[in-house]
Formats: structure tokens, C-alpha cells, sequence
């Protein structure tokens, strides 16, 4: 009997087979190609009426499908500045409030 051993040893269960979780493997070609498709097109989407495309790495509006006016953008622009340059001056306070703890 062991002083500081652990007497409990389990056996060690066998390695699992590997099974693919995806069914796909048992379609014949034809139905695969239908399924996946070989061209997947440019993924678009719709969102609160404007339709968007995603074409190099961004999402874009696509053209005429634009609904708002131009002063509607720039009065948002301008409100995002505003608030961009609220944050940083927030943020401005903390690290010196930080510094004054420290």
C-alpha cells in the first residue's frame, strides 16, 4: 500500500473514431455543386430599407438604393465628430485622474 500514492488508476478509454460531422460526403457531385456552388456571388443584405454589398473588404450602399438626403449625412457626420471629440476629452480626464491617484 502506498504512502502518498493515489491507489485509483481508471483504464484509459480508447481513442474515438473519426466520423465527419458533414453529411456532404454522401451526395453524388452533381447534387454537391448544386448545394455549394462553385460561384457564391457578392454577399448583400438589407438593413432598415438600403441594401448593401460587401466588395473588398467593406460593406458598400449599393447606388440608388440610398433613400436619405445629403444634409441627414452631414448633420450625422457632424454628431459622430462631436461625440468622437467628447470621448477623447473623457478619456483625457481619466488618464489624469489616473495619474493623480498613482
Amino acid at each position: 500500500m502506498p504512502l502518498f500514492g493515489n491507489t485509483f488508476s481508471p483504464k484509459k478509454t480508447p481513442p474515438r473514431k473519426c466520423a465527419s460531422l458533414s453529411n456532404l460526403h454522401l451526395l453524388d457531385r452533381s447534387t454537391r455543386e448544386i448545394e455549394l456552388g462553385l460561384e457564391y456571388g457578392i454577399p448583400t443584405m438589407n438593413l432598415a430599407g438600403q441594401s448593401l454589398k460587401f466588395e473588398n473588404g467593406q460593406w458598400v450602399a449599393e447606388s440608388g438604393s440610398f433613400t436619405g438626403d445629403r444634409r441627414e449625412m452631414q448633420r450625422l457626420r457632424k454628431r459622430n465628430q462631436q461625440l468622437e471629440e467628447e470621448n477623447n476629452l473623457l478619456r483625457l480626464k481619466v488618464d489624469i485622474l489616473l495619474d493623480m491617484v498613482s
